[in-house]
């Protein structure tokens, strides 16, 4: 029994060594992730009046893959499929904007030993275009749910009751993380818009308004 124990113990090692010995030797490796966003939409009202918006939860989930530029360096494209959004809360309504959009962040990392595993830090810009959006006014018991339209000037004879805005979103992101030897990998990630996402409309002659995303997120993946 103890035989068959240690023999069992020594496979284990054995195959975990061998696994971080593959891994460190800077190879092209592939990862599936998921997990939840915490988004806010920041920015100026046509007045030009610091935002008074609420954090909304979201979701992210995609992929993405580690290419090796130098050792401990690494260039990591990726796509995903991310859901965005703000609360504000008025007088007697709340409205609530979702948007999803499909992302691709273009990172650069550093991703060093530590301990059985590694910790990693990145960085880099990132390209999303909206696939569809809603906004919801709540008061009450009452909602009423409207679909946005995506794009970046409402002339003047579009109808005022839609709700609109810019498919095209842009900007940066940061993360650092834990891999884990066996490939499961866990991280914290912040994003910042660079690019307004509100469309601009042609009745309106002075609207300082400019609205961009903001948030953070956890991640939780396996890579392989």
């Amino acid at each position: 029994m103890k035989t068959k124990l240690i023999s069992i113990v020594v496979i284990f090692l054995f195959s975990l060594t061998y696994a971080t010995a593959q891994r460190q030797g800077g190879k092209t490796s592939f990862a599936v992730l998921g997990g939840v966003n915490f988004q806010n939409l920041t920015g100026k009202d046509y007045s030009g009046d610091k935002l008074d918006n609420k954090l909304i939860t979201g979701f992210h989930v995609g992929a993405n893959v580690q290419i090796p530029i130098v050792p401990e360096f690494y260039f990591q494209p990726g796509i995903l499929f991310s859901t965005k959004g703000g609360k504000h809360e008025g007088n007697a309504v709340t409205t609530t904007t979702s948007l999803s959009y499909i992302e691709v962040p273009l990172n650069f990392m550093y991703k060093g030993l530590l301990g059985t595993g590694y910790v990693f830090l990145g960085l880099g810009p990132y390209i999303g275009y909206a696939v569809m959006g809603k906004v919801k006014d709540e008061s009450g018991s009452e909602s009423l749910k409207r679909d946005i339209e995506f794009q970046n000037v409402v002339e003047l004879d579009d109808p005022l009751t839609v709700p609109y805005a810019r498919a095209l979103d842009v900007g940066g992101n940061i993360f650092f993380g834990y891999e884990m030897a066996v490939g499961v990998f866990a991280q914290l990630n912040a994003q910042l818009g660079l690019v307004k996402i509100n469309s601009e409309y042609e009745v309106l002659t002075d609207d300082k308004s400019v609205v961009k995303n903001t948030g953070f997120g956890l991640s939780l993946g396996y890579r392989f």
